[in-house]
């Protein structure tokens, strides 16, 4: 992680070998803007199609093709330009994550009182 801790040293999600407790803490103030809102909008502007999954083993799971169209509006998606909240200027959701993280460091080390999560409304 950018701003200095260990990943896999979480806060809210429990800590087990191999996985990054601290990121998935993180990622839960993100999922709505991101992963919901890019997962909607490809299926809702019609960017995937069934074609674009394959079922096996009692699952369903995109093709490689259906994988590359969902990343590519994840990346459009990151590259949105949006106003921070607490800063008040403008910037990509990607610059929002790092930002996010450094204000989550800031406050683990007592620099500043309280962490406030971001939100568009």
């Amino acid at each position: 992680m950018k701003a200095g801790f260990d990943p896999y040293l979480g806060v809210y999600h429990s800590v087990r070998y191999g996985r990054p407790a601290l990121a998935l803490d993180l990622q839960e103030e993100f999922r709505p803007l991101l992963a919901d809102s890019v997962s909607i909008s490809v299926l809702n502007n019609g960017e995937i199609k069934e074609e674009d999954f394959v079922r096996r083993a009692g699952g369903v799971a995109l093709t490689d093709n259906g994988r590359r169209k969902v990343l590519e509006a994840y990346e459009r998606r990151v590259d949105t330009t949006v106003t921070h909240p607490v800063f008040g200027y403008s910037m990509t959701y990607r610059r929002v994550l790092a930002v996010q993280a450094r204000l989550l460091a800031r406050r683990m080390l007592g620099e500043i009182p309280r962490y406030v999560p971001f939100v568009t409304r």
